[in-house]
């Protein structure tokens, strides 16, 4: 199962622990107990030793459509995990089946040891849509209050937590108003306030920050922080890939079905060795420059820009920035202004997607 402190394999599937990792993990397991008695040795977990979410080789099928294919994943508590894929890369699917909205067709799925489907399950969850779905006659409190007593709350506890939950999201005075008059943002802080009524373990939040402003944004950020640093687990879907590169502690990126890698945006990028690197280079020598660069083994391409521009394209960054460190020193080479084009969430993205990046897309 990839751990999200090593990202997966970002060339097809949900990834395995390294073979030095898992050689490691074996020999650890030998020397606590012989393989035959390591069943009978461990004492079974409770549920709040079990982890928050688990994917063990899930699969949904809608008819002759693979929704997600073989994904196997595991998020821990205090840790916030963002979830990134271009469209129909199976996000949607991947958060329904955490909230127990669909059941998987092959693997299982688990919230604190227990099936994700089950109302016993849901109760550690919170969920925070992308799609609006009020009732908008009501008003911002009516309607987080109503969503209190559904969870089966007293009218009293439910007027206390929503009170709690619509002062959390900045909106305790401004709850009085009818939700169909509300902006866009107003009815993000809405929804993010009914899914937090519970105090729930695990938050799955899509698009979170849709339709918020610069400040709403920042608020909301010092929020999921809070909420990490209490130990709760945060899914966070968004298509604003830096914002969201940010904001999370490591992302997951979807590709065709499958988690493509797991982890920091840096430590993917590492993984990422074979494929060219975009470096921007401002010298007032950018010709003679070229012509040396491209005598580096790591240089499959430099193309003169306008001014004194050079967009060079390299394999094993580390590899080539050590080379280019020596380079200008040995041949006294000025250079004004560097700048890689691709280490971003979006450019990362773009390649585990079989293709390639342009900048502003």
């Amino acid at each position: 199962m990839p751990e999200l402190l090593e990202p997966a394999d970002p060339r097809g599937g949900s990834g395995a622990l390294s073979a030095e990792r898992r050689a490691q993990s074996a020999e650890r397991e030998a020397r606590i107990a012989p393989t035959e008695e390591r069943s009978a040795l461990r004492a079974p977990r409770s549920a709040h030793q079990e982890p928050p979410l688990v994917f063990e080789r899930v699969s949904k099928w809608y008819g002759p459509v693979i929704g997600v294919n073989q994904v196997t994943l595991e998020l821990r508590p205090g840790v916030m995990t963002g979830l990134v894929g271009s469209n129909g890369a199976g996000k949607s699917t991947l958060m329904r089946l955490a909230t127990g909205q669909l059941r998987p067709t092959l693997g299982t799925v688990r919230i604190r040891g227990l099936d994700a489907w089950s109302a016993e399950a849901k109760r550690h969850v919170g969920y925070c849509p992308d799609v609006d779905s009020f009732y908008e006659e009501m008003s911002g409190r009516q309607f987080v209050e109503a969503m209190a007593r559904l969870c089966g709350y007293t009218r009293a506890d439910a007027r206390q937590r929503t009170g709690e939950a619509l002062e959390q999201v900045g909106m305790a005075g401004r709850a009085e108003r009818r939700l169909r008059g509300y902006s866009k943002g107003m009815r993000q802080r809405i929804k993010l306030a009914q899914a937090l009524l519970h105090d729930p373990e695990l938050l799955i939040l899509d698009e979170p920050l849709s339709g918020i402003d610069p400040i709403g944004r920042q608020e909301f950020v010092a929020l999921f922080r809070s909420l990490v640093e209490r130990g709760k687990c945060l899914l966070v879907s968004s298509h604003e890939l830096e914002e969201l590169e940010k904001l999370t502690d490591h992302v997951a990126i979807m590709a065709r079905g499958r988690i493509a890698a797991v982890g920091s945006v840096a430590q993917i990028r590492e993984l990422l060795d074979d494929h060219p690197l975009s470096i921007l280079i401002v010298s007032d020598q950018p010709r003679e420059l070229a012509g040396v660069l491209l005598r580096l083994p790591d240089v499959i391409g430099v193309e003169l820009s306008e001014g004194e521009r050079l967009v060079v394209r390299a394999r094993n960054p580390k590899r080539f920035f050590a080379e280019f460190t020596r380079l200008v020193l040995e041949e006294n080479f000025q250079v004004e202004h560097l700048e890689t084009l691709d280490d971003s969430a979006h450019a990362v993205l773009g390649y585990l997607l079989g293709g390639g990046h342009e900048r502003g897309k």
